[in-house]
């Protein structure tokens, strides 16, 4: 009497059947590897910066490190006269300082040396005995990659469950880091079943056919990243089959088989499974593919039985034995090739040039927007951290914000559970961590531009620490300012330390943003929208101090981050900048305290009932993360934190 199916099951169902048994799909064990041997495998653990990439501020370009007020006049008819004060080659540090009037000579991939705050391209040069012509202006910061623009010591490179392929690799180089923490492959064997299966090494006889699935199933395995064991062709006996399967059970971690799984009196492997272990599943409810066998044995091996037809086996290994796979190997299925999104904001390319720019993919209430991520041609952490890439026609001069693109993926990709976009501050990765939210993307754009995506729909959640200069307070202002009143919920949060940073022993004994304005002291700045230079610019206007980009020096010496400013202190091209207490502890650095800052998370009304969003409020207002936060320097949580001051 012919078996008949047990209980046909989804897909979906049949993943639930498996997962409940196994108590979830886990992976077998961690192991440490070399960056040599990382290719291909899925990280166990987040992986942080060792040092800052680039570790120094460089030129991008062969040209003349230049104060950039210097050039502002120059033009082709009227080109700037500077005084050559040296040269910079490549791999070396020189103690040549840029002043008014002079300029150094500077490779690309040089340092830049101490006063310049831009470089001017050699195209644009002449040189003239021990003097340079100038003959067009650069803005501060222009061809110039700035120290940790790429990744800064501490910060997340690659988040657990990435699969290592080339960019990772780059990165992971980029940033010092030479061994990692992985997932352990499943060891897997696979068996081609039937009576009617010849091997392609023979003459194909009368009635047979070839073994088309060993070819397919393996390499499938492989292109996971897997090195599958191809055992033997076996016939349809279940005697045959039992021993054979049984004598190499120890070795493997999965068994796989493709054949003699339906109903009929022929196909035993359902009644092999269930010698061996439990069967789960025994049919499914797809077309094709229905004759599919899950079983457990002990210690949890597992038993996949695949159909004979070659179309019915690579259709069920994609949508059901590559999930499982991949469970088990520490990362998830993924999803797309391409997309159509709008972009987050302008970008000018400039006719001339193809431009293929990296973007961050962001849902929106109105469809994707695609974030452009800015960086030199040396960044080698970009592409691990963003989705894909736009590419940019030649013939465009730029592109317009919301302007809709295609945006090609590096892979498949899910979309985050969270995204937060706003100001940078590390007790952010510590909220996340708290939560137990892994799929997140974090985008630092500033307070500002945070609070514009938080009204566009783009974020869920932004953090803010943006000072009103007519009230000293935090936040409370911008929802008014920007029209949010009804849009937005905000929570107050914690308590960070800011003030100047020096180097250790203050030997320009520096003691207030007063000093800033002395003629022997250079300072780093922060960019415009951050809430950095918001306090600075709010309090060198209560001092009475105007037009500040002539009568400081280095004001107009711009950087992205809290570690940009450290790191230009310890390097000695600044004297003094404003950031946090908690960087200047991570570099080794003085630090004088001037104010402390409240940082606030909004979060838009209409997301409030993601499961992300409240496991971010009720991590934010528990008395776990406040303890936590006490733990880094110069932080404490505010008297009223998790309270909604707003909304």
């Amino acid at each position: 009497m012919a078996l008949v199916f047990h209980k046909v099951v989804s897909i979906e169902e049949a993943l639930e059947i498996l997962e409940e048994k196994l108590g979830g799909l886990k992976p077998i064990g961690v192991e440490y590897v070399s960056i040599d041997e990382a290719y291909g495998r899925i990280l166990a653990e987040d992986v942080y910066a060792v040092v800052d990439s680039p570790p120094f501020d460089r030129s991008t370009v062969d040209g003349y490190a230049v104060i950039a007020e210097d050039t502002y006049i120059a033009d082709e008819a009227n080109p700037v006269k500077l005084k050559l004060a040296g040269t910079v080659k490549i791999g070396a540090v020189s103690e040549i300082e840029v002043k008014n009037g002079t300029c150094v000579e500077v490779s690309t991939g040089a340092c830049i040396p101490r006063g310049a705050n831009a470089v001017v391209m050699v195209e644009y040069t002449k040189r003239e005995d021990e003097h340079v012509l100038i003959y067009k202006a650069v803005a501060p910061g222009e061809n110039i990659a700035q120290t940790g623009s790429d990744a800064a010591i501490g910060d997340l490179v690659i988040k657990k469950g990435r699969k290592i392929g080339f960019r990772e690799l780059a990165a992971l180089a980029a940033v010092g880091v030479n061994k990692v923490k992985v997932y352990s492959k499943p060891s897997v064997a696979v068996f081609s079943i039937g009576d009617e299966l010849a091997d392609l090494s023979q003459h194909l006889p009368p009635g047979k056919i070839y073994d088309v699935n060993r070819y397919s199933i393996i390499s499938m395995l492989k292109a996971l990243g897997l090195n599958p064991d191809f055992i033997k062709i076996l016939p349809d006996d279940y005697d045959t089959i039992e021993r054979e399967i049984s004598e190499i059970l120890e070795k493997y971690n999965i068994i796989i088989t493709s054949g003699s799984t339906s109903a009929g009196f022929g196909d035993v492997v359902y009644r092999v499974f269930a010698k061996l272990g439990e069967v789960l599943v025994h049919g499914l409810r797809v077309k094709p593919g229905k004759p599919t066998v899950i079983a457990v044995g002990k210690d949890g091996k597992l038993f996949i039985g695949l159909p004979g037809f070659p179309l019915s086996t690579m259709m069920i290994f994609q949508v059901l034995v590559k999930p499982i796979i991949l469970k088990i190997m520490g990362c998830e299925e993924l999803v797309e090739d391409t997309v159509k999104a709008r972009l987050g904001f302008r970008i000018d390319t400039g006719k001339g040039k193809r431009h293929l720019i990296p973007v961050h993919i962001v849902p929106s209430k109105t469809g994707l927007i695609a974030y452009p991520v800015i960086s030199d041609s040396g960044a080698a952490t970009t592409l691990s951290l963003v989705d894909g890439f736009i590419d940019i026609e030649e013939e465009r001069q730029y592109v317009e914000e919301d302007e809709q693109v295609e945006v090609k993926l590096f892979e498949k990709i899910k979309f985050p559970e969270l995204t937060i976009i706003g100001s940078n501050c590390p007790a952010l990765e510590l909220l996340l961590n708290q939560a137990d939210i892994r799929n997140f993307k974090i985008i630092n754009v500033g307070s500002l531009a945070g609070w514009r995506a938080l009204k566009r729909g783009e974020a869920d959640v932004t953090g803010t620490h943006l000072l009103d200069p007519e009230t000293m307070t935090y936040n409370l202002h911008i929802p008014k300012k920007l029209g949010l009143e009804k849009e937005v919920e905000l929570y107050r949060g914690y308590i960070r330390t800011i003030g100047l940073i020096v180097e250790k022993g203050n030997p320009k004994k520096i003691s207030s943003l007063e000093d800033l304005l002395r003629d022997d002291v250079v300072f780093v700045n922060r960019v415009k929208g951050s809430g950095i230079r918001t306090y600075i610019d709010t309090m060198l206007s209560k001092m009475g101090v105007t037009e500040p980009e002539k009568k400081i020096r280095g004001y107009t010496y711009e950087v992205k981050t809290h570690n940009a400013v450290a790191v230009a202190i310890a390097q000695k091209r600044a004297d003094v900048g404003v950031a946090l207490g908690y960087v200047a502890k991570i570099y080794g650095l003085d630090f004088i305290p001037l104010t402390e800052e409240i940082f606030d998370i909004a979060v838009r009304k209409d997301r409030l009932e993601k499961e992300s969003v409240k496991k971010i409020l009720n991590t934010f207002n528990s008395q776990t993360f406040k303890e936590k936060l006490r733990e880094l320097p110069f932080y404490r949580p505010h008297p009223e934190m998790g309270k909604k001051i707003f909304g």
